[in-house]
Protein backbone atom coordinates (compact mmCIF):
# COMPACT_ATOMS: atom_id res chain seq x y z
CA UNK A 1 0.00 0.00 0.00
CA UNK A 2 1.36 3.76 -1.21
CA UNK A 3 2.94 5.73 1.38
CA UNK A 4 -0.18 8.67 1.14
CA UNK A 5 -0.20 12.17 2.41
CA UNK A 6 -3.77 12.61 3.46
CA UNK A 7 -4.18 10.39 6.51
CA UNK A 8 -4.15 12.88 8.91
CA UNK A 9 -6.88 14.54 6.84
CA UNK A 10 -8.70 11.13 6.63
CA UNK A 11 -8.28 10.46 10.43
CA UNK A 12 -9.69 13.57 11.63
CA UNK A 13 -12.93 13.13 9.43
CA UNK A 14 -12.97 9.78 10.50
CA UNK A 15 -13.41 10.49 14.45
CA UNK A 16 -15.82 13.92 13.45
CA UNK A 17 -18.13 11.47 11.91
CA UNK A 18 -17.27 8.80 14.80
CA UNK A 19 -18.61 11.68 17.06
CA UNK A 20 -21.58 12.57 15.04
CA UNK A 21 -23.16 9.01 15.91
CA UNK A 22 -21.60 8.94 19.58
CA UNK A 23 -18.75 7.14 18.75
CA UNK A 24 -15.15 7.88 20.92
CA UNK A 25 -11.18 7.50 20.26
CA UNK A 26 -11.35 7.31 16.50
CA UNK A 27 -7.45 7.59 15.41
CA UNK A 28 -4.47 5.79 13.54
CA UNK A 29 -3.08 5.21 16.94
CA UNK A 30 -5.46 4.50 19.55
CA UNK A 31 -6.90 1.62 20.73
CA UNK A 32 -10.77 1.08 21.79
CA UNK A 33 -11.42 -1.38 24.42
CA UNK A 34 -13.99 -2.53 22.27
CA UNK A 35 -14.23 -2.18 18.51
CA UNK A 36 -16.67 -0.30 17.26
CA UNK A 37 -18.79 0.16 13.95
CA UNK A 38 -17.55 3.09 12.28
CA UNK A 39 -19.31 5.69 11.08
CA UNK A 40 -22.04 5.92 8.10
CA UNK A 41 -20.27 9.26 7.25
CA UNK A 42 -17.18 11.26 7.05
CA UNK A 43 -18.59 14.16 8.90
CA UNK A 44 -20.00 16.29 5.89
CA UNK A 45 -22.77 18.43 7.26
CA UNK A 46 -24.12 18.63 3.49
CA UNK A 47 -24.84 15.43 3.28
CA UNK A 48 -24.10 13.05 6.26
CA UNK A 49 -23.77 9.76 4.62
CA UNK A 50 -21.03 10.36 2.31
CA UNK A 51 -17.53 9.19 2.99
CA UNK A 52 -17.36 6.91 5.99
CA UNK A 53 -15.60 6.58 9.03
CA UNK A 54 -12.88 4.28 10.35
CA UNK A 55 -11.06 4.08 7.09
CA UNK A 56 -8.85 5.67 4.60
CA UNK A 57 -8.46 4.33 1.16
CA UNK A 58 -5.70 3.83 -0.76
CA UNK A 59 -6.51 2.11 -4.01
CA UNK A 60 -9.64 1.21 -6.18
CA UNK A 61 -9.02 -1.83 -8.81
CA UNK A 62 -12.06 -1.78 -10.75
CA UNK A 63 -13.10 -4.72 -13.20
CA UNK A 64 -15.84 -4.57 -15.41
CA UNK A 65 -18.44 -5.94 -17.79
CA UNK A 66 -20.71 -3.36 -19.31
CA UNK A 67 -23.46 -4.64 -21.76
CA UNK A 68 -24.63 -1.72 -23.45
CA UNK A 69 -27.71 -2.99 -25.04
CA UNK A 70 -29.05 -4.28 -21.45
CA UNK A 71 -27.25 -1.05 -19.51
CA UNK A 72 -26.21 -3.72 -16.78
CA UNK A 73 -23.10 -3.41 -15.08
CA UNK A 74 -21.16 -6.39 -13.15
CA UNK A 75 -18.29 -7.37 -11.92
CA UNK A 76 -15.73 -6.40 -8.69
CA UNK A 77 -13.78 -4.00 -6.95
CA UNK A 78 -10.66 -4.93 -4.66
CA UNK A 79 -10.10 -1.74 -1.90
CA UNK A 80 -6.57 -1.43 -0.55
CA UNK A 81 -7.66 0.44 3.03
CA UNK A 82 -6.14 1.21 6.21
CA UNK A 83 -8.20 1.09 9.33
CA UNK A 84 -8.39 4.11 11.25
CA UNK A 85 -9.99 2.82 14.42
CA UNK A 86 -10.43 -0.64 15.73
CA UNK A 87 -13.58 -1.99 14.00
CA UNK A 88 -15.87 -4.54 14.38
CA UNK A 89 -17.51 -3.30 11.02
CA UNK A 90 -17.27 -0.59 8.14
CA UNK A 91 -19.30 0.75 5.85
CA UNK A 92 -18.71 1.89 1.94
CA UNK A 93 -20.65 3.94 -0.32
CA UNK A 94 -22.45 2.23 -2.85
CA UNK A 95 -26.25 1.47 -4.58
CA UNK A 96 -25.59 -1.58 -6.60
CA UNK A 97 -26.88 -5.24 -5.66
CA UNK A 98 -24.00 -7.03 -4.10
CA UNK A 99 -23.30 -10.96 -4.28
CA UNK A 100 -20.04 -11.40 -2.44
CA UNK A 101 -17.78 -9.31 -0.10
CA UNK A 102 -14.52 -10.67 1.11
CA UNK A 103 -11.62 -8.97 3.48
CA UNK A 104 -8.43 -10.41 3.28
CA UNK A 105 -9.64 -13.45 1.40
CA UNK A 106 -12.17 -14.18 4.19
CA UNK A 107 -15.80 -13.88 2.83
CA UNK A 108 -17.29 -10.77 4.91
CA UNK A 109 -21.11 -10.30 6.10
CA UNK A 110 -22.61 -7.43 4.37
CA UNK A 111 -25.96 -5.74 4.75
CA UNK A 112 -27.34 -2.35 2.55
CA UNK A 113 -28.38 0.29 4.96
CA UNK A 114 -29.46 4.10 5.34
CA UNK A 115 -32.11 3.42 2.09
CA UNK A 116 -29.46 1.09 0.20
CA UNK A 117 -26.58 3.62 0.20
CA UNK A 118 -24.52 2.35 2.79
CA UNK A 119 -22.66 -1.10 2.23
CA UNK A 120 -22.45 -2.15 5.73
CA UNK A 121 -19.26 -4.77 5.70
CA UNK A 122 -18.80 -6.94 9.06
CA UNK A 123 -15.54 -9.00 8.20
CA UNK A 124 -14.81 -12.71 9.66
CA UNK A 125 -12.31 -10.95 12.50
CA UNK A 126 -12.12 -7.18 13.51
CA UNK A 127 -9.37 -4.75 11.96
CA UNK A 128 -7.39 -3.35 14.37
CA UNK A 129 -6.34 0.40 14.12
CA UNK A 130 -3.14 1.21 11.90
CA UNK A 131 -3.32 -2.36 10.04
CA UNK A 132 -3.89 -2.39 6.35
CA UNK A 133 -6.66 -4.90 4.77
CA UNK A 134 -7.61 -6.16 1.01
CA UNK A 135 -11.33 -5.69 0.29
CA UNK A 136 -13.40 -6.88 -2.39
CA UNK A 137 -16.65 -6.90 -3.30
CA UNK A 138 -18.57 -8.58 -6.31
CA UNK A 139 -22.34 -6.98 -8.16
CA UNK A 140 -24.29 -6.79 -10.85
CA UNK A 141 -27.09 -4.27 -11.18
CA UNK A 142 -28.50 -1.98 -13.82
CA UNK A 143 -27.09 1.48 -12.08
CA UNK A 144 -30.31 3.33 -13.41
CA UNK A 145 -32.66 1.34 -11.10
CA UNK A 146 -30.71 3.57 -8.36
CA UNK A 147 -31.00 7.16 -6.50
CA UNK A 148 -29.63 8.51 -4.07
CA UNK A 149 -30.09 12.40 -2.13
CA UNK A 150 -33.00 13.18 -4.89
CA UNK A 151 -30.42 12.17 -7.90
CA UNK A 152 -30.38 9.73 -10.72
CA UNK A 153 -26.99 10.22 -12.05
CA UNK A 154 -27.04 7.34 -14.49
CA UNK A 155 -26.86 8.73 -17.68
CA UNK A 156 -26.93 5.78 -20.42
CA UNK A 157 -28.82 5.01 -23.76
CA UNK A 158 -28.40 1.55 -25.76
CA UNK A 159 -24.98 2.76 -27.73
CA UNK A 160 -23.49 4.90 -24.74
CA UNK A 161 -23.23 5.69 -21.35
CA UNK A 162 -21.31 8.33 -19.20
CA UNK A 163 -20.29 7.98 -15.51
CA UNK A 164 -20.19 11.94 -14.62
CA UNK A 165 -21.68 13.75 -11.82
CA UNK A 166 -20.80 16.14 -8.90
CA UNK A 167 -21.22 15.71 -5.81
CA UNK A 168 -21.84 12.52 -6.46
CA UNK A 169 -21.46 9.53 -8.74
CA UNK A 170 -19.04 6.82 -7.38
CA UNK A 171 -21.66 4.93 -5.67
CA UNK A 172 -23.62 3.78 -8.90
CA UNK A 173 -20.55 1.98 -10.21
CA UNK A 174 -17.99 1.12 -7.49
CA UNK A 175 -18.06 1.07 -3.77
CA UNK A 176 -16.13 4.14 -2.55
CA UNK A 177 -15.47 6.49 0.85
CA UNK A 178 -17.61 8.68 -1.62
CA UNK A 179 -15.69 12.26 0.05
CA UNK A 180 -12.92 14.48 -0.83
CA UNK A 181 -11.43 14.01 2.02
CA UNK A 182 -10.48 10.51 0.72
CA UNK A 183 -7.98 10.79 -2.55
CA UNK A 184 -7.00 7.53 -3.84
CA UNK A 185 -5.35 5.63 -6.70
CA UNK A 186 -8.20 4.30 -9.16
CA UNK A 187 -7.21 1.69 -11.80
CA UNK A 188 -9.80 0.66 -14.28
CA UNK A 189 -11.05 -2.37 -16.27
CA UNK A 190 -14.06 -2.14 -18.87
CA UNK A 191 -15.23 -4.94 -20.83
CA UNK A 192 -17.21 -4.22 -23.65
CA UNK A 193 -18.87 -5.85 -26.50
CA UNK A 194 -15.91 -6.06 -29.56
CA UNK A 195 -15.73 -3.36 -31.50
CA UNK A 196 -16.61 -0.66 -28.81
CA UNK A 197 -14.32 1.83 -26.95
CA UNK A 198 -13.72 2.75 -23.04
CA UNK A 199 -12.33 5.96 -21.95
CA UNK A 200 -11.45 6.62 -18.52
CA UNK A 201 -9.14 8.68 -16.28
CA UNK A 202 -5.24 8.52 -17.05
CA UNK A 203 -2.80 6.30 -19.50
CA UNK A 204 -4.30 3.37 -21.57
CA UNK A 205 -2.30 0.61 -20.16
CA UNK A 206 -3.71 -2.02 -22.54
CA UNK A 207 -6.12 -3.46 -24.71
CA UNK A 208 -7.43 -7.22 -25.05
CA UNK A 209 -9.20 -8.19 -27.94
CA UNK A 210 -11.32 -11.86 -27.97
CA UNK A 211 -13.71 -12.70 -30.16
CA UNK A 212 -17.03 -10.92 -28.71
CA UNK A 213 -15.84 -8.76 -26.34
CA UNK A 214 -12.59 -6.54 -25.58
CA UNK A 215 -11.34 -4.98 -22.47
CA UNK A 216 -9.99 -1.64 -21.76
CA UNK A 217 -7.44 -1.02 -19.04
CA UNK A 218 -6.98 2.76 -17.75
CA UNK A 219 -4.65 3.33 -14.62
CA UNK A 220 -4.22 7.21 -13.39
CA UNK A 221 -0.78 7.79 -12.04
CA UNK A 222 -1.85 9.91 -8.76
CA UNK A 223 -4.90 9.63 -5.94
CA UNK A 224 -7.91 11.41 -6.97
CA UNK A 225 -11.40 12.17 -5.10
CA UNK A 226 -14.08 9.02 -6.03
CA UNK A 227 -16.64 11.32 -8.03
CA UNK A 228 -13.90 12.52 -10.23
CA UNK A 229 -13.20 8.59 -11.34
CA UNK A 230 -15.01 8.01 -14.59
CA UNK A 231 -15.44 5.62 -17.50
CA UNK A 232 -17.51 6.35 -20.86
CA UNK A 233 -18.30 3.54 -23.28
CA UNK A 234 -19.13 3.40 -26.92
CA UNK A 235 -18.47 4.19 -30.23
CA UNK A 236 -15.85 7.47 -29.92
CA UNK A 237 -12.79 8.99 -32.39
CA UNK A 238 -9.82 8.95 -30.55
CA UNK A 239 -6.67 11.42 -31.03
CA UNK A 240 -3.76 11.70 -29.12
CA UNK A 241 -0.08 13.99 -28.98
CA UNK A 242 2.30 15.37 -27.02
CA UNK A 243 3.11 19.00 -26.22
CA UNK A 244 6.12 20.20 -24.22
CA UNK A 245 6.52 16.42 -22.55
CA UNK A 246 3.00 16.53 -21.38
CA UNK A 247 1.11 14.02 -23.54
CA UNK A 248 -2.59 13.97 -24.37
CA UNK A 249 -5.64 11.94 -25.25
CA UNK A 250 -9.32 13.29 -26.41
CA UNK A 251 -11.79 11.23 -27.71
CA UNK A 252 -15.19 12.89 -29.32
CA UNK A 253 -18.67 10.37 -29.31
CA UNK A 254 -19.42 9.14 -32.89
CA UNK A 255 -22.90 9.51 -32.03
CA UNK A 256 -22.83 12.76 -32.75
CA UNK A 257 -23.59 14.55 -36.56
CA UNK A 258 -20.48 14.61 -38.45
CA UNK A 259 -20.74 17.90 -37.83
CA UNK A 260 -20.51 18.33 -34.66
CA UNK A 261 -18.02 15.64 -34.63
CA UNK A 262 -15.74 17.46 -36.45
CA UNK A 263 -16.38 20.97 -33.95
CA UNK A 264 -16.00 19.00 -31.03
CA UNK A 265 -12.65 17.13 -31.97
CA UNK A 266 -11.40 20.68 -32.58
CA UNK A 267 -12.32 22.01 -29.29
CA UNK A 268 -10.75 18.81 -27.66
CA UNK A 269 -7.25 19.36 -29.54
CA UNK A 270 -7.40 22.89 -28.07
CA UNK A 271 -6.52 21.09 -24.37
CA UNK A 272 -2.76 21.11 -24.68
CA UNK A 273 -2.62 24.66 -25.47
CA UNK A 274 -5.32 25.77 -22.67
CA UNK A 275 -2.98 24.08 -20.80
CA UNK A 276 0.15 25.66 -21.27
CA UNK A 277 -1.76 28.96 -21.22
CA UNK A 278 -2.99 27.91 -17.02
CA UNK A 279 0.88 26.83 -16.57
CA UNK A 280 1.98 30.89 -17.11
CA UNK A 281 -0.25 32.00 -14.24
CA UNK A 282 -0.73 28.72 -12.28
CA UNK A 283 2.72 26.75 -12.62
CA UNK A 284 3.14 23.24 -13.75
CA UNK A 285 0.01 21.32 -14.39
CA UNK A 286 -0.38 18.78 -11.38
CA UNK A 287 -0.98 15.76 -13.49
CA UNK A 288 0.92 13.13 -15.92
CA UNK A 289 -1.87 13.01 -18.53
CA UNK A 290 -4.14 15.57 -19.34
CA UNK A 291 -6.97 15.11 -22.15
CA UNK A 292 -10.66 15.50 -22.91
CA UNK A 293 -14.17 13.46 -24.29
CA UNK A 294 -17.28 15.05 -25.70
CA UNK A 295 -20.19 12.54 -24.82
CA UNK A 296 -23.18 12.06 -27.58
CA UNK A 297 -25.68 12.39 -24.53
CA UNK A 298 -26.97 15.11 -23.03
CA UNK A 299 -25.37 15.86 -19.59
CA UNK A 300 -26.28 19.03 -19.43
CA UNK A 301 -22.81 20.06 -18.03
CA UNK A 302 -19.37 19.84 -18.09
CA UNK A 303 -17.34 17.74 -15.45
CA UNK A 304 -13.73 18.13 -14.46
CA UNK A 305 -12.98 14.15 -14.43
CA UNK A 306 -9.54 13.98 -13.25
CA UNK A 307 -6.91 14.10 -16.33
CA UNK A 308 -9.53 13.84 -18.68
CA UNK A 309 -13.22 16.25 -18.42
CA UNK A 310 -15.93 15.21 -20.09
CA UNK A 311 -18.32 17.64 -21.87
CA UNK A 312 -21.24 18.03 -23.64
CA UNK A 313 -21.47 18.84 -27.20
CA UNK A 314 -21.07 22.83 -27.67
CA UNK A 315 -19.69 23.02 -30.56
CA UNK A 316 -15.51 24.43 -31.44
CA UNK A 317 -15.50 27.81 -30.19
CA UNK A 318 -16.99 27.33 -26.55
CA UNK A 319 -12.89 27.55 -25.47
CA UNK A 320 -14.18 29.21 -22.10
CA UNK A 321 -15.49 26.25 -20.95
CA UNK A 322 -12.24 24.16 -21.64
CA UNK A 323 -10.59 26.81 -19.51
CA UNK A 324 -12.75 25.98 -16.90
CA UNK A 325 -12.69 22.35 -17.02
CA UNK A 326 -8.99 22.66 -16.98
CA UNK A 327 -8.55 24.94 -14.15
CA UNK A 328 -10.65 22.52 -12.20
CA UNK A 329 -6.97 20.46 -12.36
CA UNK A 330 -5.41 22.33 -10.20
CA UNK A 331 -8.89 24.05 -8.56
CA UNK A 332 -10.93 21.11 -7.06
CA UNK A 333 -8.74 18.32 -8.52
CA UNK A 334 -5.43 18.11 -7.45
CA UNK A 335 -6.58 20.78 -4.21
CA UNK A 336 -9.85 19.29 -3.62
CA UNK A 337 -12.30 21.00 -1.00
CA UNK A 338 -12.40 19.86 2.85
CA UNK A 339 -16.06 19.82 3.11
CA UNK A 340 -18.59 20.64 0.47
CA UNK A 341 -19.47 24.08 1.86
CA UNK A 342 -16.16 25.20 0.50
CA UNK A 343 -17.23 24.61 -3.15
CA UNK A 344 -16.64 28.43 -4.11
CA UNK A 345 -12.71 27.39 -3.90
CA UNK A 346 -13.73 24.75 -6.84
CA UNK A 347 -16.19 26.72 -9.09
CA UNK A 348 -15.10 30.29 -8.43
CA UNK A 349 -11.28 29.72 -8.88
CA UNK A 350 -11.74 28.04 -12.35
CA UNK A 351 -14.11 30.93 -13.25
CA UNK A 352 -12.05 33.40 -12.53
CA UNK A 353 -9.80 31.25 -14.53
CA UNK A 354 -12.19 31.71 -17.88
CA UNK A 355 -11.96 35.87 -17.09
CA UNK A 356 -8.20 35.92 -17.18
CA UNK A 357 -8.18 33.89 -20.22
CA UNK A 358 -10.30 36.50 -21.58
CA UNK A 359 -7.97 39.08 -20.15
CA UNK A 360 -5.15 37.32 -22.43
CA UNK A 361 -6.86 36.28 -25.23
CA UNK A 362 -7.91 40.15 -26.49
CA UNK A 363 -10.82 39.99 -24.45
CA UNK A 364 -11.56 42.56 -21.39
CA UNK A 365 -9.97 42.57 -18.44
CA UNK A 366 -10.24 41.05 -15.40
CA UNK A 367 -11.30 44.39 -13.66
CA UNK A 368 -14.03 45.38 -16.24
CA UNK A 369 -15.57 42.09 -16.13
CA UNK A 370 -16.01 42.40 -12.42
CA UNK A 371 -17.23 45.82 -12.64
CA UNK A 372 -19.75 44.76 -15.22
CA UNK A 373 -21.05 41.96 -13.14
CA UNK A 374 -21.56 44.44 -10.26
CA UNK A 375 -23.19 46.98 -11.61
CA UNK A 376 -25.80 44.70 -14.04
CA UNK A 377 -26.77 43.35 -10.85
CA UNK A 378 -29.21 45.05 -8.58
CA UNK A 379 -28.94 44.89 -4.98
CA UNK A 380 -32.19 43.42 -4.70
CA UNK A 381 -31.01 40.32 -6.51
CA UNK A 382 -31.40 37.13 -5.22
CA UNK A 383 -27.35 36.70 -6.39
CA UNK A 384 -26.37 38.54 -3.27
CA UNK A 385 -28.58 36.50 -1.15
CA UNK A 386 -26.57 32.92 -1.43
CA UNK A 387 -23.94 33.07 1.23
CA UNK A 388 -20.71 31.75 -0.87
CA UNK A 389 -18.72 30.68 2.08
CA UNK A 390 -20.98 28.42 2.96
CA UNK A 391 -23.99 27.98 0.37
CA UNK A 392 -25.94 25.18 1.76
CA UNK A 393 -26.73 21.61 -0.07
CA UNK A 394 -29.52 22.73 -1.75
CA UNK A 395 -27.53 25.73 -3.51
CA UNK A 396 -24.31 24.64 -3.63
CA UNK A 397 -23.85 24.68 -7.42
CA UNK A 398 -25.65 28.23 -7.58
CA UNK A 399 -25.02 30.52 -10.34
CA UNK A 400 -23.33 32.87 -7.56
CA UNK A 401 -20.87 30.48 -6.34
CA UNK A 402 -19.63 30.45 -9.49
CA UNK A 403 -20.12 34.68 -10.66
CA UNK A 404 -19.94 36.07 -7.21
CA UNK A 405 -16.69 33.37 -6.39
CA UNK A 406 -14.92 35.19 -9.17
CA UNK A 407 -15.88 38.43 -8.23
CA UNK A 408 -14.11 37.64 -4.98
CA UNK A 409 -10.94 36.97 -6.53
CA UNK A 410 -10.88 39.90 -8.73
CA UNK A 411 -11.63 41.99 -5.69
CA UNK A 412 -8.65 40.58 -4.17
CA UNK A 413 -6.55 41.32 -7.09
CA UNK A 414 -7.63 44.75 -7.29
CA UNK A 415 -7.39 45.19 -2.97
CA UNK A 416 -4.18 43.32 -3.21
CA UNK A 417 -2.47 44.15 -6.56
CA UNK A 418 -1.81 42.19 -8.92
CA UNK A 419 1.51 40.62 -8.15
CA UNK A 420 0.73 39.89 -4.62
CA UNK A 421 -2.46 38.72 -5.78
CA UNK A 422 -0.56 35.61 -8.04
CA UNK A 423 1.60 35.14 -5.23
CA UNK A 424 -1.23 34.32 -3.06
CA UNK A 425 -2.35 32.18 -5.83
CA UNK A 426 0.84 29.94 -6.68
CA UNK A 427 1.63 30.06 -2.94
CA UNK A 428 -1.71 28.27 -2.54
CA UNK A 429 -1.49 25.76 -4.96
CA UNK A 430 2.41 24.91 -3.90
CA UNK A 431 0.95 24.51 -0.33
CA UNK A 432 -2.24 22.51 -0.58
CA UNK A 433 -0.56 20.65 -3.65
CA UNK A 434 -2.03 17.14 -3.41
CA UNK A 435 -4.71 17.90 -0.84
CA UNK A 436 -7.69 19.32 0.32
CA UNK A 437 -8.40 23.06 1.31
CA UNK A 438 -10.48 25.36 3.07
CA UNK A 439 -12.16 28.69 2.80
CA UNK A 440 -11.05 29.53 6.06
CA UNK A 441 -7.16 27.99 5.38
CA UNK A 442 -7.68 30.06 1.96
CA UNK A 443 -8.46 33.32 3.75
CA UNK A 444 -5.74 33.06 6.50
CA UNK A 445 -2.86 32.56 3.65
CA UNK A 446 -3.84 35.47 1.44
CA UNK A 447 -3.40 37.57 4.86
CA UNK A 448 -0.58 36.39 5.27
CA UNK A 449 0.97 36.45 1.89
CA UNK A 450 -0.26 40.37 1.44
CA UNK A 451 0.65 40.88 4.62
CA UNK A 452 -3.07 42.62 5.21
CA UNK A 453 -6.26 42.45 7.63
CA UNK A 454 -8.59 40.69 4.95
CA UNK A 455 -11.40 40.07 7.96
CA UNK A 456 -13.89 42.65 6.64
CA UNK A 457 -13.16 41.49 3.15
CA UNK A 458 -13.82 38.00 2.85
CA UNK A 459 -17.10 38.78 5.86
CA UNK A 460 -18.51 41.08 2.80
CA UNK A 461 -18.00 38.81 -0.21
CA UNK A 462 -18.34 35.16 1.58
CA UNK A 463 -20.39 35.32 4.24
CA UNK A 464 -22.66 38.59 4.08
CA UNK A 465 -25.91 37.73 1.81
CA UNK A 466 -26.41 41.25 0.30
CA UNK A 467 -24.28 43.42 -2.31
CA UNK A 468 -20.95 43.90 -0.76
CA UNK A 469 -20.49 48.24 -0.90
CA UNK A 470 -18.24 49.91 -3.47
CA UNK A 471 -15.37 50.39 -1.16
CA UNK A 472 -11.67 50.70 -1.83
CA UNK A 473 -11.79 47.89 1.17
CA UNK A 474 -13.95 45.37 -1.10
CA UNK A 475 -11.86 45.69 -3.65
CA UNK A 476 -14.28 47.91 -5.68
CA UNK A 477 -13.42 51.63 -5.41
Amino acid sequence: MPTRTLSRTVLAASLVGALAVGLTGATATARTSTPLDGAPGIGDPYWPLDGNGGIDVASYAISHRYVLATKRLSGRTRIELTATQDLRSFSLDFLLEVTKVTVDGERAAYAKTDGGHELRITPARSLVAGTEHRVVVTYADKPGRHAYAGERNWLASSREVVTMNEPHMAPWWFPANDHPLDKALVDVKVQVPRGREVISNGELKGREVGKRWTTWHWRADEPMVPYLAFFAAGDFAIEKGTRRGLPWLVAVSELLSPRDQRASMRLMKRTPEVVAALEKDLGDYPFSVVGGITTGLDPGFALENQTRPTYPAVGGSYVSLVVHELAHQWFGDDIAVQHWRDIWLNEGFASFMEWRWAETHGGRSGAATLRSYYDGVAASSGFWDVVVGDPGAERVFDAAVYGRGAMTLQALRNRVGDRVFWRVLRTWIREQRGGNGSSAEFEALAARVSGQDLTSFFQAWLRTPEKPAATADNGLA
